[in-house]
This record gives C-alpha cells, sequence and structure tokens, in this order.
C-alpha cells in the first residue's frame, strides 16, 4: 500500500489582508486557523456526497474557464438514474487578487461576468438549489478528489510589441499547481488538464513533475494524465459552448484515455457532439494551437489586403461578401483593429516556444506563425494614423483632441477586454496627445487600464510599449452613449457592437454638435451612413475602406442627391 508524506500547510496570510472583489466589497484572507475548519467542511461534504454515488470533482482554477467549468459538471446528471452525478469543489488559490472569488461562488453568485444569462442560473442552481458546487482555497481538498480539473492559465508573455520571438511561455504557475496537486491527491485519481499549454506539457512536463513527487510519497504507479481543452466563447453561448460542443481528449496511458473519455461523456452533451479521441495528449494540444494559429492566420492575412483597398479606392467588405459567397472560402473574415481574446493573439507562441524549449531544437522551422501574431498585435497601430489623418483633413492636430473610442472589448457584444485591440488603439493615441474617452456597453471596468501596474501581471502591462501612459490609471468606461459623445472631435467605432450598427449619424451628430471626424475600424458604416456624415460636414475614413474618396467625390458633383 502507498504511503503518503506530510505535506507543507498553505502558508499564513498577514493578518489584515483583503481582496476586493470586482464590486468593490472587501473579503479578509483566512487565517491559518481557519484551513483545518475548512477541510473538515469539505470532508464532511464530500462524505455525504459519495455516499450518494457522486464522484468528487476538484477543480483547479476559478477563472474564465474553471467557474462555468465546475457548474457545468456539478450540474450532470446520470443518464440512468437522472440524479446528480458529481459533487464540484472549485479551488482558488487564496491571494488578494482572486479570493474574492471563493465567498461569491459559495453566495451562488458567479464570480465572472458573462452576456449568458444561463452562467448566473447555472452557478445558483449548482450552489443553492442541488448543494453540488462548493468553492474553497484549501489545498487539501485535493485529498479527497476522484478527478481533478486543471484551469490554471498558462500565459505567453511577450517582451516586445510585434515581435513575438521575444517572449516565452510563463508556466511558473501551472507547474506549482501540478506539484500541489501530485503531493496531495490519491493515486487512483485522474488529472485533466484544460489549459491551453505548449505541446509537450503534459507528457514533458506535468508527467515528470507528478511522477517524482508520487515516488517521494511511496506511490509506484503513474498518475493519471490526461488533456482535453476547452474551444469557450464569450458571449451568449457560453454555456453551451463548453457543455454543448464538440471536444479534443487524450490520456497519457490506456488508462488515462478511458477515465477522460468516461468523465467527459458523463459532463458533456457527447451525443450530438461526439468526441475526438486523440493518441498522445501532445496531439491534442498541438490540435488547440494549430486551430487558433490557423484563425489568426487567415485574419493576419487579410491586414495587408485591407491596407490595398485603402489605398486603392476598393470597399474590403464587399469583397470579403463577394467572395464568401464561394462555400469554399466562408470563412474569410475583415480583421477588423487587430484581433483579442486570450487565445489567438499568443497560442501560436506556445508551440514556438515548445519546439526549443521542451523540445530542444535549435533550427527555426516557423514563419507565417510568427508573422501572423506580429501583423496582429500591430494592425491596430493604424486606427490612430487614421484619426490623425481625418483630423489633418479637418485642419485639427491629434494632440488634445477629444476622441471617443467606441468598444473596449475584443469582439462584438460580449464585455471581455483581453488583448483587445481596442487597447493598442487608446495607448497610441494617448502617446500621440490625444484626449480618450471609451465607451462600451458591456463592459463595467477596464481593468488593463485601472489596474496596469499589476494587470495581468506585475510589469507586464502593454502600458510598458507606450510613453504617456499614468494617466491612464484613471480612464473609465462612459455609460451614456449619448454624453459621451458630447463635444467630441473624433468618433472612432472600434467594436461591432449592436448598439453601434444602429446608430443614426444625424442622432449622433446632435449629440455631438459640431461637424467632426469618423473613424470605422470595422466594416460598421453601410454607404448610406458614411453619405450622411460627409454630408454634414464631417470626414470618414475607415480601415479597409478606400471608397469612402469615391463617396466625397460623388457628394460634391451631385449634393441634390443626398
Amino acid at each position: 500500500m502507498a504511503t503518503r508524506t506530510r505535506t507543507r500547510r498553505t502558508p499564513a496570510k498577514p493578518d489584515g489582508q483583503v481582496s476586493i472583489s470586482p464590486d468593490g466589497e472587501k473579503f479578509p484572507l483566512p487565517q491559518p486557523a481557519d484551513y483545518r475548519r475548512e477541510f473538515q467542511r469539505l470532508r464532511r461534504l464530500a462524505r455525504k456526497h459519495r455516499q450518494e454515488g457522486r464522484e468528487i470533482v476538484v477543480v483547479v482554477g476559478l477563472g474564465f474557464v474553471g467557474a462555468v467549468m465546475a457548474a457545468v459538471v456539478a450540474d450532470a446528471r446520470d443518464r440512468r438514474t437522472g440524479r446528480h452525478s458529481k459533487f464540484v469543489i472549485g479551488m482558488q488559490r487564496p491571494s488578494t487578487r482572486s479570493y474574492w472569488k471563493i465567498p461569491l461562488l459559495n453566495r451562488g453568485l458567479s464570480p465572472v461576468k458573462a452576456e449568458d444569462p444561463e452562467v448566473a442560473r447555472l452557478i445558483h442552481r449548482c450552489v443553492k438549489e442541488t448543494g453540488t458546487l462548493v468553492a474553497t482555497y484549501t489545498e487539501e481538498a485535493l485529498k479527497l478528489a476522484d478527478v481533478v480539473v486543471v484551469d490554471v492559465q498558462c500565459d505567453y508573455l511577450k517582451q516586445s510589441l510585434g515581435n513575438v520571438r521575444t517572449g516565452a511561455a510563463d508556466m511558473a504557475a501551472l507547474e506549482a499547481s501540478l506539484a500541489t496537486i501530485a503531493q496531495h491527491i490519491p493515486p487512483e485519481a485522474l488529472v485533466l488538464i484544460e489549459t491551453t499549454v505548449a505541446p509537450g506539457t503534459t507528457e514533458q512536463v506535468a508527467f515528470p513533475i507528478m511522477k517524482k513527487i508520487f515516488e517521494r510519497r511511496g506511490i509506484e504507479s503513474d498518475p493519471l494524465l490526461a488533456h482535453s481543452y476547452e474551444r469557450v466563447m464569450p458571449g451568449r453561448q457560453y454555456v453551451a459552448s463548453i457543455r454543448d460542443f464538440w471536444r479534443v481528449c487524450s490520456g497519457i496511458n490506456d488508462t488515462a484515455r478511458e477515465r477522460v473519455v468516461r468523465f467527459l461523456s458523463d459532463v458533456l452533451n457527447v451525443d450530438k457532439y461526439p468526441l475526438t479521441v486523440l493518441d498522445r495528449p501532445i496531439e491534442s494540444e498541438t490540435a488547440k494551437i494549430i486551430e487558433n494559429s490557423y484563425r489568426a492566420t487567415i485574419l493576419a492575412f487579410m491586414d495587408e489586403w485591407s491596407l490595398f483597398a485603402e489605398r486603392n479606392g476598393v470597399d474590403l467588405k464587399k469583397v470579403i461578401d463577394a467572395i464568401k459567397v464561394r462555400p469554399t472560402h466562408s470563412n474569410i473574415m475583415f480583421p477588423g483593429p487587430g484581433i483579442g481574446g486570450y487565445c489567438l493573439p499568443k497560442d501560436g507562441g506556445l508551440g514556438m516556444w515548445a519546439y526549443k524549449h521542451i523540445f530542444g531544437f535549435e533550427d527555426d522551422i516557423f514563419r507565417i506563425t510568427p508573422a501572423a501574431i506580429d501583423i496582429n498585435d500591430t494592425r491596430s497601430l493604424h486606427a490612430p494614423q487614421l484619426v490623425r489623418d481625418a483630423l489633418r483633413n479637418m485642419g485639427k492636430p491629434l494632440a488634445a483632441a477629444e476622441v471617443l473610442v467606441c468598444g473596449a472589448s475584443y469582439r462584438e457584444d460580449v464585455g471581455d477586454t483581453r488583448y483587445s485591440g481596442s487597447e493598442i488603439m487608446v495607448r497610441k493615441l494617448v502617446e500621440m496627445g490625444a484626449d480618450v474617452r471609451v465607451h462600451d456597453p458591456y463592459v463595467d471596468h477596464w481593468w488593463e487600464f485601472e489596474a496596469q501596474d499589476t494587470y495581468p501581471h506585475p510589469g507586464y502591462s502593454l502600458a510598458r510599449f507606450f510613453n504617456r501612459q499614468e494617466s491612464l490609471k484613471e480612464l473609465r468606461v462612459e455609460r451614456d452613449l449619448m454624453k459621451a459623445l458630447k463635444g467630441i472631435d473624433v468618433l472612432v467605432l472600434a467594436v461591432r457592437h449592436q448598439q453601434y450598427l444602429k446608430l443614426d449619424p444625424r442622432q449622433v451628430f446632435k449629440a455631438v454638435g459640431k461637424p467632426f471626424a469618423v473613424v470605422d475600424c470595422f466594416c460598421i458604416l453601410d454607404d448610406d451612413q458614411i453619405r450622411a456624415y460627409l454630408a454634414m460636414g464631417c470626414e470618414v475614413k475607415g480601415m479597409g475602406r478606400g471608397h469612402i474618396r469615391r463617396l466625397k467625390e460623388s457628394l460634391r458633383q451631385r449634393p441634390e442627391a443626398v
């Protein structure tokens, strides 16, 4: 029988430290005496649920993916009996930055902001009605696990803007979590890594870390490791993108593969969306990287044609619509002011990094993948140039101009600001001397600015790539669009939110109170809207919208047509 060694308890937190939620509520961090009581509480709950036939699942990391994945698992029912089949413990490190998620979730409240109303309903139901979901801060919860789901971020930290080769995978948090898991779990527990990781991580990083700790504990068996990546999409289908969508999975050996297939089949809608089971974790890991790099490359490819269109009188939107009629090209898309979200801007970098730093190859086989990332990273810098040129055509300087950026998130009708192209745009405009306001109907706090000294990591804010960024800590997202429009010199339409698609140029002009420049970054304006702005004395420019000059000339020739 395997023996277990004593492990070091979680370090005590200094008295008085608090974690502050996005709404400003303060939660004191747990003290040493709290840990024992907390584990006793969890052990009682686990015993009760195990007696009722439920597996105990610990989800490590209650962030964008982990919090909702925990609820999806907690909501799963046995297909034969209809009874809930899992008891889920969501585990989050008790830091000042993130501890607040734990008491919030234990109230039945979602720790992540979502446009999908099902997120709040699902979490409330699992916490308050079925009692199949709780959150904790103690690592000892891992001792109770039949399955551990790892949703700890593995970021790719770039050292320069527009040169992905200078960056590196940030594996420290993931490696530390894997070591903690190995120190606590029963030997037969399945460990499922859902994090997007550098190819080779499961077999070449996670397995050796866990195997060594198992040996120290006197455990002769191999850790049961599996990998299955998420395809989470923010927006109104948030929950469905986890539960009702295709999944790829793999295991480190036959037993792990069988276990992960069984677990995912229990909690996901595999009848309509069957699992794709690959032989090795490196194949599953690589699938995620290629999947996102492919999409990023399509968008980067369109950047040069966007510039071509601007300079040669072409409306790229009409060109793309014409091409998409052909079924084989239906996935072609306009790139907007850079791409964002957590995955596309950096996942290719994980693959490049793994090639050299996990597998040890010294040659450079990557050409297209890094070029795509670099193009997408810097595309947003073109929008401030259009702002500058539009103002110049109106005889105004950019310095001290009042610029309203409409859209902070990275895509339409969501509130996710991670790696948003709008962030680069705002930072460059401020560096060039503009006074920037921001409106977004889905964003309450733009943490990339408000907490730029520490977010996303201390020292890794994009502020380090620009000058004059200190004032942006005071930037707040405007709630009233009509009020935000008052007196501006430039309107930048950065994201295709429904609210912006429906804007009436005449109402906008009335709210502004004078002629102004309009910069359309995302093919938001149709030709009639462009003509309306031009007819009122506004200057209009757009990314990929070279035909605007032609519209302007037609108005000069036939003003009565307006």
